[in-house]
């Protein structure tokens, strides 16, 4: 007769909790793409309703009437120059940090993690002043420099204990065939990274896309503005046009959303990797 197991209470217990907390962070986004197939009256009337009936009219006059396509390519350079600056650099200076001994190395690592204490919002003014004094403002640049800038130590960070984890033999079986430091890299570490890479990189991408302040600050042009610009300014017009305001703000986030969801896989793998390192 086989025993059985005493029942627990932890898993059901695990498994509600992280159910109320999906559930308290996807309720926002649904009511927001929900709200974009509402009327205003529809809102004004019952705010937690369905749409009754579905109204397609304002997504189409978000992407038909508005600058929408001009602050979604904004935002769609700036991103991915940001991402792929983050992960170029963030790489070749896990790579040294991970691959070399070198007197002062763990100070150097200990510098690069003492900037995930240094809040963004702190250094604003004073990176203003020098963005206009190198006469970089209203420009990408004024943007990227300071992004890549501020995601550097967070992918170092992960991507060091991979490039550690990665065994001497390889780069000895390497170096025995004539592979020397940067073909190693190339060839062998990359691939092998694989997950921590597209973490840094999908990382770097949402918060960039994301980013309100700094574009705000550097930007006046506002041919240059990106989408979360786009939404304050659309706010601003259409005030009390609640539907509306919602749709703009259902595409303007819909790209990092897929992007996110598409690569969640690969960002579980490599957080976690970062953690046993």
């Amino acid at each position: 007769m086989t025993e059985r197991r005493p029942f627990s209470w932890g898993s059901p217990l695990t498994y509600s909790l992280a159910f109320a907390v999906a559930a308290i962070s996807i309720a926002p986004v649904v009511y927001v793409i929900v709200g974009g197939f509402r009327t205003t009256p529809q809102i004004v009337a019952d705010p937690a309703g369905l749409p009754d009936p579905w109204v397609w009219d304002n997504y189409a006059r978000v992407l038909t009437q508005s600058d929408f396509w001009g602050q979604a390519f904004n935002s769609a350079v700036i991103a991915l120059g940001t991402t792929i600056a983050v992960v170029a650099l963030g790489v070749s200076a896990a790579y040294v940090l991970a691959r070399y001994t070198f007197r002062g190395r763990e100070a150097l690592y200990t510098f690069f993690t003492l900037g995930l204490l240094f809040p963004a919002g702190a250094a604003i003014l004073p990176l203003y002043l020098m963005l206009r004094d190198l006469n970089l403002t209203n420009s990408y640049y004024a943007v990227i420099l300071p992004q890549v800038a501020f995601s550097l130590p967070l992918t170092i960070v992960i991507l060091r204990p991979f490039l550690s984890a990665i065994p001497r033999e390889l780069e000895d079986a390497a170096a025995i065939d004539g592979t020397g430091k940067l073909g190693f890299l190339w060839r062998i570490t990359l691939p092998l990274s694989k997950p921590a890479l597209v973490t840094v990189g999908v990382l770097a991408f949402v918060a960039s896309w994301n980013a309100f302040l700094l574009p705000l600050l550097v930007l006046s042009d506002a041919s240059l503005h990106t989408l979360p610009l786009g939404v304050q300014n659309f706010s601003s017009q259409y005030t009390s046009d609640t539907a509306g305001i919602l749709a703009f703000t259902s595409l303007a986030m819909l790209p990092a959303l897929v992007f996110f969801t598409f690569a969640e896989k690969q960002i579980v793998g490599g957080l976690q990797g970062a953690v046993k390192g």
